[in-house]
């Protein structure tokens, strides 16, 4: 991957079978990356971002001052989110396999004696891999029937950039294991907006047009992920 620097500003290029540039600034630190046609040089590319200069601060100040998570503990009166809901953590001590329970306004934790923060951890995202597994299939399904395509699987990992990402060729979508704890409209927003990907690859005219028609609310939705606040786990799998 090639890198170009405009005085302090580092920017990430990735040459792709494209026809046009497309720039982003990625959360949470504001990291810029440009994707080039293959046969566009360094030149072009540097003017292009130079134009763009006042847009990529604007962008890296909005993620920089972004509200943020407050480390956890995983202990007990601890605030935890599920599809969009604060619930207070308990935990519970217990002599055998470790397992969450949700109820109206807690998230029971049970782990055995001396249960470390990390593990905690673990188990209690496990817990949320687990429940959006049970989310996820009727979204697809739903829009699915509506958007006449057909979504060869899926799948749900930590992502540090995205909230979800399209294989076209296998009509595969990933998802952002931190949708757990967002609301079902934002989780259904992030669903079809990759499944789009299968009836438009960029993200131009047409497919925002196919967005407007499926899901017209979509740009509320789009605004209630970037304004919530970002994770700050530090994840080392």
């Amino acid at each position: 991957m090639q890198q170009i620097m405009l005085g302090d500003i580092c920017i990430d290029v990735v040459h792709k079978d494209i026809k046009n540039l497309h720039l982003s600034v990625y959360p949470p630190t504001g990291r810029i990356r440009i994707s080039a046609p293959l046969r566009m040089n360094t030149d072009t590319i540097r003017v292009f971002v130079i134009s763009k200069l006042g847009w990529i601060k604007k962008q890296q100040s909005k993620l920089h001052s972004q509200e943020r998570e407050t480390p956890r503990e995983y202990i007990t009166r601890e605030s935890h989110y599920y599809l969009g809901k604060r619930y207070l953590l308990k935990v519970i001590e217990h002599n055998a396999s470790p397992k969450v329970v949700l109820k109206h306004d807690t998230i029971d934790l049970y782990i055995r004696l001396n249960t470390n923060m990390k593990k905690r951890r673990e188990f209690f995202y496990e817990w949320y891999r687990q429940r959006l597994k049970e989310v996820i299939p009727g979204l697809i399904a739903q829009n699915e029937k509506a958007m006449k395509v057909k979504v060869g699987e899926f799948g749900i990992k930590r992502m540090r950039t995205r909230w979800g990402t399209c294989n076209i060729k296998a009509k595969r979508i990933w998802l952002n294991l931190e949708l757990a704890k967002k609301g079902k409209e934002c989780i259904e927003y992030i669903v079809v907006h990759e499944m789009m990907h299968l009836l438009e690859r960029r993200h131009n005219e047409r497919f925002i047009s196919y967005m407007d028609k499926f899901l017209p609310k979509w740009r509320f939705y789009k605004e209630e992920l970037n304004k919530s606040p970002l994770c700050h786990e530090n994840w080392s799998y």
